[in-house]
Parts: structure tokens; sequence; C-alpha cells
């Protein structure tokens, strides 16, 4: 592996708790690649959200290394918020200010971090509700949201930050299912642009239609990825077989 031709590189990843009595990831290694659009799938309590929150150190590794554009995530010396913030994250649960604007809720960090100037701030966020069909929302509070909307703000909000890289960590699966289609609609929308992403998700149908690449965990390892035609198709792992046969 070059650590400096991908743009995330996992080294035996290992992540205990209780005193190693429960490994939730157990030497995973992973290489994301500029513009892949990599898709986690598998059992709840596999690893696939505590792997996804390791390559950001919302989760520190117990062991192993992390690289992002080359540097040494897991070093000493790195200022892990330099880095984060070219890292977009869309949790679950949307994560807005409740007592904010959408607009403000989008320009803050911009403002704050990025040191843009409101006009500039206001300009990026008005831009990108119009990519999520929300501009009409821009002075609403998140109350006023559906869930739906809720999250497809929530996005917007992370391409605020202008990200190398988006995580998402089961971005539709506490939405009712009739919106689950618009947010990711959007998500489509950003892989076709070429935006690296890394997705946790239960949508088999996104991950076999979106996704340049499927992995499978199980008990905190990557037990099979390929393709999804590899992956949905002809899969090689016994466990992988089991897994597909229950969801799909």
């Amino acid at each position: 592996m070059n650590v400096n031709e991908s743009l995330i590189i996992a080294k035996g990843i290992k992540k205990h708790y209780k005193d190693g009595k429960i490994k939730a990831l157990d030497g995973v290694d992973l290489e994301i690649k500029k513009g892949e659009v990599v898709v986690i799938i598998g059992p709840s309590g596999s690893g696939k959200s505590t792997m996804l929150r390791t390559l950001n150190l919302l989760e520190i590794p117990t062991e192993g290394k992390l690289y992002f554009e080359g540097v040494d995530m897991t070093g000493n010396k790195v200022n892990i918020n330099e880095h984060r913030r070219k890292m977009g994250m869309v949790f679950q649960h949307f994560n807005l200010f409740p007592h904010m604007t959408v607009l403000k809720n989008m320009t803050i960090a911009p403002m704050k971090l990025l040191k843009k100037s409101k006009e500039e701030a206001k300009a990026k966020a008005m831009e990108l509700l119009k990519i999520v069909s929300l501009e009409d929302r821009a002075q609403a509070y998140p109350a006023q949201l559906s869930g739906g909307q809720k999250q497809r703000i929530a996005i917007a909000r992370a391409l605020c930050m202008e990200p190398d890289v988006m995580l998402f960590d089961e971005p539709t699966s506490a939405l009712d299912p009739e919106m689950v289609g618009e947010v990711l609609n959007v998500m489509k929308d950003l892989a076709k642009q070429g935006m690296t992403m890394v997705v946790v998700t239960h949508e088999m149908g996104f991950a076999r239609e979106v996704a340049s690449r499927v992995i499978f965990m199980d008990e905190g390892r990557i037990i099979e990825q390929g393709t999804p035609s590899q992956i949905f198709d002809n899969p090689q792992s016994e466990r992988t077989k089991t897994f597909l046969s229950k969801v799909i």
C-alpha cells in the first residue's frame, strides 16, 4: 500500500473494549482511493459504524495505523481537527442545531473554521440548498422540517466545508420509508459528481447501484469485498451468502 496514492489507508485497525473482551474491530485493512464509492454492509454489531467512525478518529483505534492524504492520523503530532475538516460526516440522526435556522446551521462552521466571510458562506450554502432542492427552507428551523429534509440539510451542511471525502453512517435508517428515496437520490448525485464516499447502509439497492466497491463485515473483520456484482451475484464466503439470503 502506497500511503500517498490513496485518500485513506487503514492498516491493522483494532478497537477493543472492556480490556479486550469485546473486539469491535479485529485487524481491519482498508484502502480508499479518490473518487471511489465504498459501501460497507453487514449484520448489526459487525463493526461497520465503528470502522467508519475510526476513519476520522471519532473512535480512536486500540491498535493500527490510519493514513489520510498521506498523513499518519494516529501519529502524536498530527492536528486531528485540521484533517477532520476535510472529512464530511453524516450520521443516522441529523445533529442540526435546533435553535438555529437552516442557513445558520450551514454557515457557522465555514465562517469559523474556513474563515469565510458571511456573504461567501451564505452564497455557498444557498448553492448547496438548491442542489438538495431545499433553497426555500433556508430560514426554517429544524423542528419545521421532515426527517428526510433534515438529512438532506445535514448532507448539504457537511458539503459546505468542501470535504475531500464524505462518510455516511446509516444515513437513512432513522427515516420513514417514503423519505429514504429523497436522501439516497442526493447521495447518488454526489457519487455521479465524483465525490469520494464511504457509506455504511442497509440499503442493498443503493449498494448495488451506486457503489464502486462493496465491503461485507462481520465480527469486526472484513470478510469479503468486491464490485457490487461480485458481492451480490457471486459471493465467495458462506457468511456473506447467509447474510445476503436474509436481506435480499
